[in-house]
């Protein structure tokens, strides 16, 4: 019988029964190290303002965060709206992991991650090992077995749950995280593994959050070439139970692969936002040395940037000042519905999902995220993912280079995690149910360079659920995308899904597939442009340079041609670029050139490859009209009298809206037509009643055209 957690307390108790219950075996002889504390670091940020909500009649380890994405029937601003091709992936191996009856706890919090020859499942109070045919090489194993030898620890005693599971491809090494407090003094527990085997012996870690509850951790590895880190963040809670704000760390990793007593924590708290994911490296290339840490959360319709750079040869680090990046509008998704039940199951649509999945390329640094929105209706909900990029001339300057929705149906999608593999395909798992017939099910879909931006291909399935979930609307708290360092082609997701309908019954399916064309030898090219999105007043202009990359060997001449929009010219100059190199797009827009946001198009040609590549341009109007200089009426009391109002077009035919304030007692005013297009006129009634108040005043006549308001005085006398 799975044991669930129904309270806190409750929980501490299921977690010493479950140790009961689960095998006993230690993993190979530990290495034993003393618990170092983590150092929180000055200056002190701006704290969070705001309250937590109340949490849910089932009290996880979780509790609920402030809200913070998009506004309720909002429209989404980056909705896909045409259907793509089917995926362009082979399937590969797909098996069953671990279910409630191995893992004990709702949510599964289910996680892996990808060495050479094997895959480590995480779920929130167990681990096992797999070959990559779906073989079982470590069967289940409760999480605080891989402590036991950290004598005295709470990570020795507690099956802490919100677990991540790491392969450092850089080391060669595996790492496991969990909580290891269930009550004050909370702590993180971390295993680094002594070898490339994830079934052998760790060296082990303990580290004190005091009486803030580390909940939500999230962890990358970043390999740089000094102060090399691994990355984590957190949201804190006093007590376990009130919001205090988000903490980000970077933790000694060259000390902790070498088996260090004490490696260092270098941490922050005070900053602004919550759920922050930290950046993980995927793919052979490291980044640049010097490069900080990249920590990214969803702040309303705004990702939120922070870069930290550790030092811990001195025990010291830096934190850059907050950056924001504006994403399109999007509401935050509703809870998914599911067949045969009134439960819904929670999208945890107020953060990003993990991971915030890093590749360095030759050119440019690139990271892909997701989150859940909701879709065309609010009757659906979809997959909001981002591309940001990175010239490497510029290291860190990110941009937002492309982003999507998708939403293809009026099925619910939800619970998403991002890759990216070495041929710059991007592909996201994710969770979909609906109301009429599909049960919670694990799927894909994915996009290859070739295609347009913003868009995904048509989605394919790891495995079709066949039952609901009644009893709690928890799922799953995240799933993860992982690639295979073996190809860097070959991706791995993991998610939970029912095989019948059951109050708690999850299990985990994990899948691979990779994209038909990955790791192509072919020589192609890329085409690139910095900035992606560039802002113009009408009448001015704008430029972005266009970058051509070279792919395996490539050295063709590429011809360049651009599409334009109405009222606007653009140029490129050079317009042929030899092998790799840059050409600067110029646009130009004239006075006819309405406001609005458009899409320039540049196209890439040799002697056998197409590539286009779209540079966002808004135009902005400076919109202005005229009003007459001043009016004067006379009108009798008991009667009616009118004028006419003009509008006088000045740069923009736009439509002005008139109002008028400041009237004497016992008069009323109308205008007709109101709106009145500038460059026309609008007539004025003014009426007055018999107890008018007699005498000559001034009354304000504004128009408001855009963003542009202008007066003018009406001298009114009433006999």
């Amino acid at each position: 019988m799975p044991v669930l957690r129904t309270s806190r307390l409750v929980r501490a108790f299921a977690a010493a029964v479950f140790g009961l219950l689960m095998a006993t075996t230690v993993l190979a002889q530990t290495l034993t190290v003393t618990y170092p504390t983590h150092q929180r670091l000055s200056p002190r940020m701006s704290d969070l303002h705001g309250s937590p909500m109340v949490s849910g009649p089932t009290v996880i380890h979780r509790p609920l965060m402030p809200r913070v994405g998009g506004n309720s029937q909002q429209p989404d601003g980056a909705l896909q709206t045409s259907s793509g091709p089917s995926v362009s992936t082979t399937v590969g191996t797909s098996f069953d992991g671990m279910s409630v009856y191995n893992g004990g706890y709702i949510p599964s919090d289910n996680n892996i991650a990808v060495g050479p020859n094997d895959v480590v499942e995480v779920v929130n109070a167990a681990y096992a090992v797999y070959s990559k045919s779906g073989a079982t090489l470590l069967a289940p194993v409760a999480l605080k077995n891989l402590w036991q030898s950290l004598t005295g620890s709470s990570c020795a005693a507690n099956n802490g749950g919100d677990t991540v599971v790491q392969y450092d491809r850089a080391a060669d090494r595996w790492m496991v995280t969990q909580l290891g407090s269930l009550s004050s003094p909370y702590s993180e527990c971390i295993a680094v593994s002594q070898t490339n085997d994830p079934t052998g012996a760790f060296n082990l870690y303990s580290y004190s959050f005091g009486t803030n509850l580390n909940d939500y951790p999230k962890f990358g590895v970043w390999p740089t070439a000094t102060n090399s880190a691994y990355l984590a963040t957190y949201n804190l809670f006093s007590g376990g139970s009130s919001f205090v704000g988000p903490e980000i760390c970077a933790y000694d990793r060259t000390a902790m692969l070498n088996g260090a007593s004490s490696p260092a924590a270098l941490c922050f708290t005070g900053i602004s936002g919550a759920s922050f994911l930290p950046v993980d490296l995927d793919g052979p290339t490291p980044p640049l040395d010097g490069t900080p840490g990249y920590f990214v959360d969803l702040n309303g319709s705004a990702l939120g940037v922070y870069k930290l750079s550790p030092n811990f040869t001195n025990n010291t680090a830096t934190v850059s000042s907050f950056s924001s990046l504006p994403v399109a509008g999007y509401s935050a998704a509703l809870s998914s519905p599911q067949p045969g039940t009134t439960e819904t199951l929670d999208s945890l649509s107020d953060r990003l999902m993990y991971r915030l999945a890093f590749r360095m390329f030759s050119d440019h640094e690139s990271i892909v995220v997701n989150h859940s929105v909701v879709g065309s209706s609010s009757n659906n909900s979809g997959v909001r993912w981002y591309e940001l990029r990175s010239p490497v001339s510029s290291t860190g300057t990110f941009s937002l280079y492309q982003q999507g929705t998708f939403a293809p149906d009026s099925s619910y999608r939800w619970m998403g995690s991002a890759a990216m593999d070495q041929s710059g395909d991007v592909a996201i798992g994710y969770s979909v149910s609906d109301s009429s017939g599909v049960y919670p099910s694990v799927r894909y879909t994915g996009r290859t360079p070739s295609d347009a931006l913003g868009t995904m291909e048509a989605e394919d399935s790891i495995v079709a659920g066949a039952g609901s979930q009644t009893g709690y609307t928890r799922w799953g708290d995240y799933s993860s995308m992982r690639i295979d360092p073996v190809d860097d082609c070959t991706l791995w997701y993991v998610n939970e899904y029912y095989p019948v309908t059951s109050s708690y019954g999850w299990y985990t399916r994990i899948g691979s597939f990779k994209f038909t064309n990955c790791g192509s030898t072919s020589p192609d090219f890329s085409l690139s442009a910095n900035p992606t999105s560039t802002s113009v007043t009408v009448g001015s202009s704008a430029t972005s340079t266009i970058s051509v990359g070279a792919i395996n060997g490539f050295t063709d001449t590429v011809n360049l041609s651009t599409t334009c929009i109405t009222g606007a010219t653009c140029s490129l100059s050079p317009t042929s670029v030899k092998q790799s190199g840059n050409s600067t797009l110029t646009i130009a827009t004239g006075s006819s050139t309405p406001g609005g946001t458009y899409s320039v198009t540049v196209t890439g040609t040799d002697s056998t490859t197409n590539s286009t590549h779209s540079v966002i341009l808004t135009a902005t109007v400076n919109v202005n009209f005229t009003m007459p200089s001043s009016l004067s009426l006379t009108v009798n009391r008991g009667s009616s009298k009118t004028v006419a109002v003009s509008v006088g077009e000045v740069t923009e035919s736009t439509a002005v809206t008139l109002n008028i304030s400041g009237l004497p007692r016992g008069v009323k005013a109308s205008f007709s037509p109101n709106p009145v297009p500038s460059g026309s006129s609008s007539t004025l009634t003014i009426s007055a009643t018999k107890n008018a108040a007699r005498g000559t005043s001034n009354s304000t006549i504004s128009g408001t055209g855009g963003s542009v308001t202008n007066k003018t005085t009406l001298a009114l006398t009433v006999k």
